[in-house]
C-alpha cells in the first residue's frame, strides 16, 4: 500500500512558505512583525515541542537579518551581531553570565533580541538575580494548542519532510486516534517512517499497532504526572 519509505535522514523545511499560519500562533506572528514595539527590544516566544517556535524564529532572522544562534553555543561574551539576535533555547543555555551579557549588550545597543523556549522566561530557573529579573521583565508571548486544522496540516508537512506518502484514510486515522500534541505526531511519524523501513511495508495494521503503542505511553504518562501531583 502506497509508497515505502526510503533511509533518508529527515530533512525539516524551514521555508517560510512551508509555515503553518495557525489561531494558535497568530498572537506569536502578530508580535514578531513589530520588533519595534516590544518593550527594551526584547521578546520572549514559548510553547512546547513542535509547536512551531523555532521555524517562526528562522523565519524572522531570514526576513531582518539577525543572526541565529543556539543558546546552547552562547559561552563567554558574546559577540554583539550587526542587526538583531535570535537565541533559540535559551531556557537552556549553560552559561548564565553569557545569557546576562547578551541581554545587557542587545539593550544598550538597541538591537532586537528574540529568545526562545519552552516555558515563559520568568519561570527558568537562574542562579544570578539580575539575569532572573531580565527575564522576568521580558515581554513572553506563547504558542496555544493547535487547532485540528493546524495537526492535519503539520501531520502532512510531516509526511512530507520524510517523503512517506500515506493514503488520506490512514493519515485520517492518525488524527482521531494520536495524542493531541505537536511533538507526539512528530515522534508517531518518525516512529512509523523507521518501523515501515524496518517492516518493509507500510500498511494499516503497522499503523494501528503504532497507534495503540503511542496511546498506551500517553496513559502511563498521564498516571505518573497525576501521582507527581498528589
Amino acid at each position: 500500500m502506497g509508497q515505502l519509505p526510503l533511509p533518508l535522514p529527515a530533512s525539516p523545511s524551514w521555508a517560510e512558505a512551508d509555515f503553518i499560519a495557525d489561531s494558535s500562533n497568530a498572537e506569536a506572528r502578530a508580535f514578531l512583525a513589530e520588533p519595534a514595539l516590544w518593550p527594551d527590544g526584547r521578546l520572549a516566544l514559548f510553547g512546547p515541542a513542535g509547536v512551531g517556535k523555532t521555524h517562526l524564529a528562522r523565519i524572522a532572522a531570514r526576513r531582518r537579518g539577525w543572526l541565529y544562534q543556539e543558546g546552547t553555543s552562547l559561552h563567554g561574551l558574546p559577540e554583539l551581531p550587526a542587526r538583531g539576535w535570535v537565541l533559540d533555547g535559551a531556557d537552556a543555555a549553560g552559561d548564565a553570565r553569557a545569557l546576562l551579557h547578551a541581554i545587557n549588550a542587545a539593550a544598550e545597543a538597541r538591537l532586537p533580541l528574540l529568545l526562545i523556549g519552552r516555558s515563559p522566561p520568568a519561570r527558568w530557573p537562574q542562579p544570578l538575580p539580575d539575569l532572573a529579573s531580565r527575564l522576568r521583565a521580558t515581554l513572553a508571548v506563547g504558542i496555544a494548542d493547535p487547532s485540528d486544522g493546524l495537526l492535519a496540516a503539520l501531520l502532512a508537512k510531516l509526511l512530507a519532510d520524510r517523503q512517506l506518502a500515506l493514503p488520506p484514510a490512514l493519515q485520517a486515522l492518525i488524527l482521531e486516534r494520536a495524542p493531541r500534541s505537536a511533538a507526539a505526531l512528530a515522534q508517531l511519524v518518525a516512529r512509523l517512517d523507521a518501523a515501515a523501513l524496518a517492516a518493509g511495508r507500510l500498511d494499516r495494521a503497522l499503523l494501528v499497532g503504532l497507534l495503540e503503542e503511542a496511546r498506551t505511553a500517553e496513559a502511563a504518562e498521564t498516571l505518573r504526572a497525576d501521582r507527581a501531583t498528589v
